[in-house]
């Protein structure tokens, strides 16, 4: 019979080089999952490190009596690992979030020194190279030992569980087709192939020998597999036994569930529209990396089915196993894929497509996942290349060959244009688009989805990113690009306006659940991490931002005063917003009533006398909610972001009234003939082309360029060659003050 054993703890860890693999190193004792980028990988400067470090550990020989065999599977280790027993090299892998698995059989002993090398250095050959979040290093999950007789299920395909099953629907009937794999070394044996209920009654069986590695059962009126309403589990099992003895068994759950997508109608989940409303997840955390325990995995789901989501964008790789598991117990249907992002490297086909196998491979029986994703933004250099257009063709064809159940589909750069060919391949479409924080204004998102429906009504179209930063910073009149609490829920409020009213989207995934790491970022006042989420990097605190969702998605009844670390207010009437899915709620100013409100879009908004310091008391059915403002004569500091590292911040800009300044937006500062020619100027000397620049963009994109004030684009230029210095931006300031405001 199979044996799991945990292989976790008593490592051995070093980043020193090591020749000698048949010696225990000196170097830190640690137990798994382990990253040596929990900390370094999130403080920014874009400086965490990328190299090659070693892991050992030892162990007595298990029993191998009997022609046993015993393998080593790693659940993720990344990016590349070279696994060494007794110094002998048994294999290494290339991807840092799948499983895989090698044979020690032959070259176990009495005492065994197992040294694995991990290495996350950058090379233009595995996926990810370049994103938009750190790539910590590490076994970062978990290893087990497995030992298994010679006759037993295969343990060498990419990772495999041994088993698929495929559930069809015809009428009132499911097909439920097992196949079981066993390894070449099984001989003189026989399957019994089992479907159970979710009591665990066996309610099918059959027994074949080894020429019938598939079987089909029929289930009359079968309980399907229904989302968030009804997650229902079936269980497949198949035992490999030889002469009535027991080898070895392998089971799965699985899901009934039949589903497709309408150009026009959305997401249809078992004959019915199903609107996928949902967010994207990293797998990392604060102070732990990608280093996750299951209590870590179950407290995330916990808070994404809080907010209400029926759906997760799992970015950008493979994810663990276990949090797979929770999707399909708790009905949220899941989009996978692999980190074929941002950069296309020539020299890298071959790991998407061994990538792709083993994420489709080890997640096929998980009836959560309905989408296969190919890349996310992969066209930042460009969509027109020959190569990376075959490369989308050879995955997509790789994915049908493998699965024709799902569907595939891609997370597109907002700037490629809707008519490129690589966005032809997949079987859906959707666009990661930021209008309303990267530019543009909130409402353009809207308009674009209509754009592109009206130009191709029979292409399904989704967003799979959209997201605006919030920190802890606070305001009452929150402008674009200030990374303030109140701008993000300002935000997200409209665009739940314009993207739930338009039923021809058929998913929607805010970019993000949770902030997380990304060691190369210097923006708001934080680096090294991404403050897009609805929750804080350490899962301590709900941004308003969450609350609008919850209102929307939620059935769980609510009610949620906004502003609660924006106490201090300097306006004498302040805007209190209440988020809440009832359709009443009362505000209470120091125990007295002012009024009740109706909104039909669950966001409640009350004009508050801001006197001294005052109470506040919500209350929606049953639910109550308090916060407090007070009133004070000049802002509090604390509220107002000063950015480390920036070149100027926008509270250090002379701004006469009636003139023009940095903090003007873009487009109003061209509209002058004055403002025009001094934005020009000073391009010009920095050796940037705006004419040719400007002819060769869309009028879509000058829009959205044009949304931005001038110190925010300017900001964007630290990441070209030539930055602008502080003086440069001060001067060109003093001479936007002396020209009037159109």
């Amino acid at each position: 019979m199979r044996t799991i054993q945990n292989f976790n703890e008593n490592w051995t860890f070093t980043k020193e080089k090591c020749e000698k693999l048949d010696l225990l190193p000196e170097g830190e004792k640690i137990n798994l999952p382990h990253t040596w980028n929990a900390l370094d990988g999130q403080d920014g400067g874009n400086d965490y490190y990328r190299g090659e470090c070693w892991y050992f550990k030892t162990f007595n020989k298990p029993d191998v009596s009997d022609g046993k065999q015993v393998y080593i599977e790693f659940q993720g280790a990344n990016s590349s690992a070279k696994v060494y027993l007794n110094s002998t090299f048994i294999g290494e892998h290339h991807g840092g979030y799948s499983t895989f698995r090698f044979n020690l059989t032959p070259h176990l002993k009495e005492e065994n020194i197992l040294a694995v090398a991990v290495d996350n250095s950058a090379n233009d050959t595995v996926y990810p190279q370049m994103a938009d979040f750190t790539f910590y290093g590490g076994i970062y999950r978990d290893v087990n030992l497995i030992t298994v007789s010679k006759n037993h299920f295969d343990l060498e395909y990419h990772g495999s569980p041994g088993l698929t099953v495929n559930a069809t629907l015809e009428g009132k009937e499911a097909i439920v087709k097992i196949t079981a794999f066993p390894s070449k070394d099984a001989k003189d044996a026989s399957l019994l192939f089992e479907v159970l209920d979710g009591e665990k009654n066996v309610i099918k069986s059959e027994v074949s020998d080894l020429t019938n590695k598939e079987v089909e059962f029929r289930i009359e009126n079968p309980h399907l597999w229904d989302g968030v309403f009804d997650p229902y589990l079936y269980v497949a099992r198949v035992v490999l036994f030889n002469k009535g003895e027991t080898c070895d068994t392998v089971e799965t759950r699985f899901g009934i569930r039949q589903f497709e997508v309408s150009p026009n109608r959305g997401f249809i989940l078992n004959g019915r529209e199903y609107p996928l409303r949902g967010v994207s997840r990293h797998q990392d955390r604060l102070g732990v990396g990608n280093a996750l325990t299951k209590e870590h995995h179950k407290e995330d789901m916990d808070l994404i089915c809080e907010v209400g989501a029926n759906t997760i964008r799992l970015a950008h790789y493979q994810h663990d196993q276990y949090f797979y598991d929770l999707c399909d117990e708790r009905g949220i249907v899941v989009w996978a894929e692999i980190p074929y992002i941002s950069n296309h490297m020539s020299t890298g086909r071959e790991n998407t497509l061994s990538q792709m196998k083993e994420l489709v491979v080890q997640c096929y029986n998980h009836p959560s996942i309905c989408f296969w994703g190919l890349s996310n933004e992969i066209t930042m250099g460009g969509a027109n290349k020959e190569d990376l257009v075959e490369n989308h063709r050879e995955l997509c064809d790789l994915v049908h060959t493998l699965d024709h159940t799902r569907l595939t589909t891609l997370a597109v750069l907002t700037m490629c244009p809707i008519d490129e060919d690589y966005l032809k391949i997949p079987d859906v479409l959707a666009y990661n688009h930021y209008f309303g924080w990267y530019g543009g204004d909130t409402d353009m998102n809207g308009e674009w989805f209509d754009n592109f429906h009206k130009e191709y009504p029979l292409r399904p179209i989704a967003i799979s990113e959209y997201g605006a930063e919030g920190l802890n910073w606070h305001t009452s009149k929150p402008t674009q690009g200030d990374y303030t609490e109140e701008y993000q829920a300002h935000y997200h409020e409209e665009l739940i306006k314009q993207l739930f009213s338009r039923p021809y989207i058929w998913a929607t995934y805010v970019w993000n659940m949770f902030d997380f790491g990304a060691d190369a970022r210097a923006e708001g006042g934080e680096n090294g991490q991404n403050h897009k989420g609805l929750v804080t990097f350490d899962r301590k605190y709900k941004k308003d931002s969450f609350y609008a969702y919850k209102a929307h998605l939620s059935k769980e009844p609510f009610v949620h005063i906004a502003g609660k670390r924006y106490v201090d207010r300097v306006e004498d009437v302040t805007t209190v917003t209440v988020y809440s899915n009832l359709e009443e709620v009362e505000l209470f100013v120091n125990g007295k009533s002012i009024g009740k409100k109706r909104a039909d879009d669950h966001f409640f908004k009350f004009e508050v006398e801001n006197v001294w310091e005052s109470e506040l008391e919500a209350v929606a059915g049953d639910c109550r909610d308090k916060a407090k403002i007070r009133k004070v004569d000049t802002m509090n500091e604390d509220y107002i972001l000063r950015e480390k590292g920036a070149v100027l911040n926008w509270f250090d800009i002379t701004e006469p009234e009636g003139c023009l300044s940095l903090n003007d937006r873009v487009d109003v500062i061209l509209s002058t003939h004055e403002g025009e020619r001094a934005v020009r100027e000073l391009l010009s000397r920095m050796g940037k082309n705006v004419p040719q620049m400007s002819e060769s963009m869309g009028e879509g994109l000058m829009k959205m360029m044009g949304s931005f004030t001038l110190l925010r684009l300017t900001s964007l230029a630290s990441m070209l060659d030539s930055p602008f210095t502080k003086e440069e931006l001060l001067t060109l300031n003093r001479r936007l003050n002396r020209i009037r405001k159109p």
